[in-house]
């Protein structure tokens, strides 16, 4: 009789933590729930944050509000949402920089990749390498051949800790060549001098540069990643110019702080799967040249380990480190 009273009382225990995980994923959510992008609003990461935010709104039944926290490359939202509490009412746009990229490179960021939940990805940007006019080359190997025969002659501007200064570095490093580096505090002034044939070349998001390969101010020579962009279909890879196997992309998804319930987990993933659903959210990625690339949480948590390994790997290798 013991024994049974026993049994009934273990299988009871073992219960509640289920049950208690249950009542999470019913009861969620109940209040509105913050979404704190690490960038400035205006731009095009802030205005796809607020796309994705308004459609999981309309799944979820609570308002999806977007908090801008930008600062440090990302650093600053980052590592707030890494210190909120884990109950599905704080989350993050994660995105490569911050969290494959800056736990490397940063001395103290402030977080680290075991600090984050994945919910989801979003979709996946290439950059592109783009040059000033003036410098004289047409295609990747052509800048290759040069910097070659004219080490140190080509130089590139970067905003330290950026997806485009550590793309550019990959770039450097499987091509052999040497190129000066040129230090900027924002990409905008760093975009300016490039336009006006202060620097040679930079790796870029599309977006901010299509104008100006449109109207034949910059040059560009190829997309970084696997595939061609569909906004600029005749630009070739880098795979594709001389370099099999280079791919470099910015991926956007969304995390919650590490403990936080898988029950929300789940639950904030299918609202994300039906905001990439909509026509309103591709469109913007769309425009933003990104792939849309729905998924579980495990795709994306193996995404961002992928990224990490590859990025960490690289910073070190050159011995990077930003204070």
């Amino acid at each position: 009789m013991r024994r049974r009273a026993f049994i009934t009382l273990i299988g009871t225990a073992c219960a509640w933590p289920l049950a208690a995980l249950r009542a999470v994923g019913e009861d969620y959510p109940n209040r509105p729930i913050t979404l704190v992008v690490p960038f400035p609003p205006g731009g095009g990461t802030d205005a796809l944050a607020r796309t994705a935010a308004e459609r999981m709104t309309r799944s979820l039944g609570q308002q999806v509000v977007v908090d801008n926290r930008s600062g440090a490359s990302g650093n600053i939202g980052t590592r707030a949402v890494a210190k909120a509490v884990p109950d599905g009412y704080t989350i993050l746009l994660g995105y490569t920089g911050t969290l494959a990229i800056n736990p490397t490179l940063y001395a103290s960021p402030g977080y680290a990749r075991k600090d984050f939940a994945p919910i989801g990805l979003i979709g996946a940007m290439p950059s592109v390498l783009v040059v000033h006019p003036s410098l004289g080359v047409h295609s990747v190997a052509e800048l290759i051949a040069f910097a070659r025969a004219n080490p140190g002659k080509i130089d590139y501007a970067f905003s330290p800790g950026t997806v485009g200064h550590i793309t550019t570095e990959m770039f450097a490093r499987t091509a052999g060549i040497d190129i000066m580096r040129i230090p900027y505090k924002g990409n905008g002034p760093a975009i300016s001098d490039l336009i006006g044939g202060h620097v040679s070349m930079m790796f870029l998001s599309i977006l901010p540069v299509i104008g100006q390969v449109r109207a034949g101010g910059l040059r560009a020579l190829a997309v970084s990643s696997a595939a061609r962009s569909d906004l600029l279909p005749d630009v070739p890879t880098v795979g594709e110019s001389g370099l099999p196997g280079f791919a470099a992309e910015i991926r956007y998804g969304l995390v919650a702080p590490a403990a936080t319930p898988r029950p929300i987990i789940d639950r904030l993933n299918r609202a994300l799967s039906a905001a990439l659903a909509a026509d309103d959210l591709r469109a913007r990625l769309a425009a933003e040249g990104a792939v849309p690339l729905p998924g579980t949480p495990e795709d994306y948590a193996e995404a961002i380990d992928r990224d990490e390994t590859k990025w960490s790997a690289l910073v070190r290798a050159l011995n990077l480190k930003v204070e």
